[in-house]
C-alpha cells in the first residue's frame, strides 16, 4: 500500500533524515579548517543519498545555515523571562561563548558566501535566520518592548559579535557580552524618551 502524499509517516523519516544530514554537517564543519564542507562528505558520513540531501538544501551554504541554525535554535534559545536585560545578557553570554568554539563561524562564512538575497539562483538567507529572530522576537514581546524589533538586536548584538570574531578575535563573554546589551538598553530608553 502506498503512502498518501502529504501524510507523515510513522516514526518521522524525514526527521531523522534531516537530524542525520544536519549532524553530518555540524561533525564535518568542526573538522574542517576552514570553515567549509562538501556535499558528498555530509552525504558518506550521513547515509544520505546527495541527491536528496541537494533536492532538500540545493546549496552547501543553505545546509550549513539550516544546520547551524537548527544547532543555535535548540541549544542556545533566546530566553523570554520578560526581563529583555536578564535575557539578552544570558543569550549574549551564550553566543560570545559559542563564537570561541571550532566550526562555529562556519554559519557567518555561510551566509557571506551566499549573498543573502535570494535573486540570480542565491539562497534566501531570511529563511534560515528567521526561527531565530522569532525567538528575539518573543523575548522582545515578554518584556513589553515595542520600540526594538528583532532588526535592532541582530544589528547591535549578532552583527559586532559575528563581524570582531571572523575579522579579528572573539569578543570576551564576560567583558563584552554586558557592553553589547547595555548599547540595546540604550537605544531602547532613547526611542521609550523620544519617540
Amino acid at each position: 500500500m502506498t503512502q498518501a502524499s502529504g501524510v507523515t509517516r510513522p516514526g518521522g523519516r524525514t526527521a531523522r533524515t534531516r537530524e542525520a544530514v544536519h549532524t553530518a554537517t555540524r561533525e564535518l564543519l568542526a573538522e574542517s579548517e576552514d570553515g567549509t564542507v562538501d556535499i558528498a562528505a555530509v552525504a558518506a558520513r550521513s547515509g544520505v543519498h546527495a541527491a536528496t540531501i541537494y533536492r532538500r538544501w540545493r546549496t552547501v551554504e543553505a545546509l550549513i545555515i539550516d544546520a547551524v541554525v537548527d544547532e543555535l535554535g535548540a541549544s542556545s534559545p533566546v530566553p523570554a523571562t520578560g526581563d529583555l536585560r536578564a535575557d539578552m545578557l544570558t543569550w549574549a553570554t551564550r553566543l560570545l561563548t559559542g563564537l570561541t568554539q571550532p566550526g562555529h563561524l562556519a554559519f557567518f562564512r555561510a551566509l557571506a558566501r551566499a549573498g543573502g538575497s535570494g535573486a540570480n539562483g542565491l539562497i534566501d538567507v531570511a529563511q534560515f535566520v528567521a526561527p531565530r529572530a522569532r525567538q528575539i522576537q518573543a523575548s522582545l514581546a515578554a518584556s513589553g518592548t515595542s520600540v526594538l524589533d528583532s532588526q535592532d538586536v541582530l544589528e547591535v548584538i549578532l552583527s559586532p559579535a559575528y563581524i570582531r570574531a571572523l575579522l579579528f578575535t572573539p569578543m570576551d563573554p564576560v567583558t563584552d557580552a554586558p557592553r553589547l546589551v547595555d548599547n540595546l538598553m540604550a537605544i531602547r530608553d532613547h526611542r521609550a524618551h523620544h519617540g
